[in-house]
């Protein structure tokens, strides 16, 4: 459908400057034919030309000249038949076919949706296991920091008793 729009507007447009550039000849002739003023080209010889003639429509494309528009599509079955139909047939097969393409659009839309949901569980999941790591190392570190402190502090009480019975240190 809008294969033949684009295809009208194309010939209506070549039609408009053929138009246009016939008017443009016209012009240049009829202002050239007033102009009683002599030119150049009047004193110029005539050109001898060895051009061969130009082809004609019918040695180009015989076949072309007994085609008409009543014509076409006369031996296609499936043209025939998809001319004949009404202009409502041909709405309701439109709507039709939109109908499935929308309904294809959201099929593929529900199956990327889908694997989009498994993706985010995937990584939620793993999120939850980074955290939880995550979270026991802090735990460990905690300990760890707790245990040495202690240790420290052990050290610390060894350290003076030493020095209190006369150890000097290194």
């Amino acid at each position: 459908m809008w294969c033949c729009l684009i295809i009208i507007i194309i010939i209506i447009i070549m039609v408009v400057i053929s138009a246009l550039c016939l008017c443009v000849s016209l012009y240049w002739k009829l202002k050239s034919g007033f102009d009683f003023k002599p030119t150049l080209i009047s004193s110029c010889t005539p050109c001898i030309c060895h051009c061969p003639p130009p082809l004609s429509i019918l040695k180009l494309a015989p076949g072309l000249v007994n085609l008409s528009v009543t014509d076409c599509g006369r031996d296609d079955p499936d043209l025939k038949e998809e001319m004949e139909k009404q202009f409502v047939d041909l709405l309701s097969e439109e709507l039709k076919l939109q109908k499935a393409v929308g309904e294809e659009h959201i099929r593929h839309m529900n199956i990327t949706f889908g694997e989009a949901r498994r993706a985010a569980s995937q990584y939620q999941k793993e999120a939850e296991k980074c955290n939880t790591a995550t979270e026991t190392c802090e735990q460990a570190q905690e300990q760890a920091e707790a245990l040495m402190r202690r240790e420290k502090k052990v050290t610390s009480l060894w350290e003076r008793r030493a020095r209190q019975l006369g150890w000097e240190g290194e």
